[in-house]
């Protein structure tokens, strides 16, 4: 099975920057398409960001566009999300995900993402 293991959240204000990372093992990290969910005390887990298992495209979630990027190192195995101009709003246990389908499409559909990473908290005051 593809092991997912996230880290860099925190603790930091709004307005500020953090960045995520995502660390893969088992399995080909460069035929994954790369997914960020978010999701908040009692609430549904939401579709943040996602990279193309090519690294041809990528998919933003309304709420992030422009502040958030997504990336992927594959000689790391590792994908990032930068997260710039943080709101409130931002905070949540972040997942990162794989899709092993090795789609023509980028998806932002959580059904599609078999492996799951532990999450991260990001915490955004102010």
């Amino acid at each position: 099975q593809v092991q997912l293991i996230e880290s860099g959240g925190g603790l930091v204000q709004a307005g500020g920057s953090l960045r995520l990372s995502c660390a893969a093992s088992e399995g080909t990290f460069s035929s994954y398409t790369m997914g960020w969910f978010r999701q908040a005390p009692g609430k549904e887990r939401e579709f943040v960001a996602a990279v193309h298992w090519t690294g041809a495209s990528t998919l933003y979630a309304d709420f992030v566009k422009g502040r958030f990027t997504i990336s992927r190192d594959n000689a790391e195995n590792t994908a990032y999300l930068q997260m710039n101009t943080l709101k409130p709003e931002d905070t949540a246990v972040y997942y990162c995900a794989a899709d092993t389908r090795r789609s023509y499409l980028t998806s932002r559909n959580i059904k599609n993402y078999g492996y799951w990473g532990q999450g991260t908290q990001v915490t955004v005051s102010s």
